[in-house]
């Protein structure tokens, strides 16, 4: 695990503390598909991800979801560490997109890091930054783009995260990510079929001209 975390976080914090979060973090290893975290749940440590990609989604009243942002390698959730240090519910669901190893950070680690490593300060501050820009993202998609647009961001950010030019997801499912219905989603992929930008398959949509 020290390994993976000078790898992953040796040009972000001091050796000393690298150190330290080493002998006090847990490793977790979490495959695809796997709920990590689910709204309502008090959390008891901060994620920091070693490798894979986690999605960060909302629930509506209607148990709806929205795709919020995805944490990627070297990156931790802002939420999560709101709600550890603050001892309060998650109002979040965090998914593992891909298979992910990730170290937990124990929420009595995390302010005494605060005061004791600049680092460390730095880059809670820095991931409170990059998450609010993401989340207004998300609001300008759905304030100002249509869903032809989001749905091709939503399949470039997809491909991007996997790294694969085939995104294995139903239609139902993008559906509960942009929060939206399986049929404006079907007839909008079926669209960009059409004009040569992707191929529809089983399960999978290979992206082309995307």
């Amino acid at each position: 695990m020290l390994h993976q975390l000078e790898e992953n976080f040796g040009n972000v914090f001091e050796k000393p503390l690298i150190e330290e979060i080493a002998d006090s973090g847990k490793y977790l290893r979490i495959p695809e598909g796997e709920k990590i975290i689910e709204i309502g749940q008090y959390i008891k440590g901060m994620p920091l991800l070693l490798s894979g990609a986690i999605k960060i989604l909302r629930e509506d009243d209607d148990g709806d979801e929205l795709l919020l942002y995805y944490l990627e390698r070297g990156d931790t959730c802002s939420m999560t560490m709101a709600c550890c240090l603050g001892d309060t519910q998650s109002e979040i669901r965090a998914i593992a997109e891909t298979d992910v190893e990730l170290v937990l950070v124990p929420v009595r680690k995390m302010g005494e890091w605060i005061s004791s490593y600049r680092s460390w300060r730095n880059f809670v501050f820095d991931s409170y930054h990059n998450r609010l820009n993401e989340l207004l993202a998300t609001v300008d998609g759905i304030a100002f783009k249509n869903m032809d647009e989001r749905l091709v961001g939503y399949l470039k950010e997809k491909a991007r995260i996997t790294n694969s030019k085939v995104i294995l997801s139903t239609h139902q499912e993008i559906a509960y990510d942009l929060h939206s219905s399986r049929v404006v989603i079907s007839r909008l992929l079926k669209k960009l079929e059409v004009m040569g930008k992707i191929k529809l398959n089983r399960n999978q949509i290979e992206l082309f001209d995307i």
